[in-house]
């Protein structure tokens, strides 16, 4: 008998951990002192780390599910989990996340401070952007303030492949990403990734219904090809290509 699974249903399995302390003291355990939290990143002085830890908690409530609906449903989960406002009328510039994660290119969510929020490239250190990239105005529109102080914006991925990165994000803004979309080459680029700063796998997905063009989805892995933002895309494709043979039973 054969059993079939779907995409969205391969994209499953988390592993769990837990750790105990024992206590010195006889009659109540001692509660241990919770780490600091750094506000400021020395490395990447724009992001702002408030923000960043309020995306990556939206971006766990995310399940496979949640991730494998009509592509645009999915869409707007990502724009919420990012901090982003849904503004399909507003006008590029002012505002418009219409284009956030439909192409190749615009698949970086930033968490920047209010400092940065206004620097346009004007030193043409990211190459392929223009000169004049002023997103400032758009992002104080179309950030959601309730996830801490600073703004979002879905930056391009431009130049993410190269180490260390030399994107929007982290030379325009001097930011680190919460987390990029990388399509993976799995069943003709279908499904996705979102990893963080550090390439670790955060969320993933296999949307339906009509998706960003094929080309599209192509370019964006191939400008992370072989950098630490390919790796667990590389690995889904691992899994879902061992699938058919798992799912077989006789």
């Amino acid at each position: 008998m054969l059993t079939f699974v779907t995409l969205a249903a391969l994209l499953t399995m988390e592993p769990e951990g837990n750790c105990t302390a024992n206590s010195t003291a006889p009659e109540r355990a001692l509660t241990p002192t919770p780490e600091p939290q750094l506000d400021y990143d020395p490395e990447y002085p724009g992001t702002s780390l408030p923000r960043l830890r309020a995306i990556h908690e939206r971006v766990k409530t995310l399940t496979p599910a949640d991730l494998s609906q009509e592509w645009e449903t999915v869409r707007r989960k990502l724009l919420w989990a990012g901090g982003l406002k849904d503004l399909n009328g507003a006008r590029p510039g002012e505002g418009y996340t219409g284009h956030a994660f439909n192409d190749y290119n615009h698949c970086d969510l930033t968490p920047m401070i209010g400092d940065v929020q206004d620097e346009a490239n004007a030193n043409g250190a990211v190459r392929e952007i223009s000169r004049r990239n002023l997103l400032g105005p758009g992002i104080r529109v179309a950030s959601l303030p309730e996830l801490g102080p600073g703004g979002s914006w879905s930056t391009c991925t431009n130049g993410a492949g190269q180490d260390p990165p030399n994107d929007v994000a982290h030379v325009q803004f001097r930011s680190r990403i919460a987390f990029k979309l990388v399509w993976s080459p799995v069943a003709d680029y279908s499904t996705f990734v979102l990893v963080d700063d550090y390439g670790a796998l955060l969320a993933k997905g296999a949307p339906k219904g009509r998706l960003p063009d094929y080309q599209q989805r192509k370019m964006n892995y191939q400008v992370v090809r072989g950098s630490k933002y390919a790796v667990e895309a590389d690995k889904l494709e691992k899994v879902i290509a061992a699938a058919p043979a798992a799912a077989a039973e006789v």
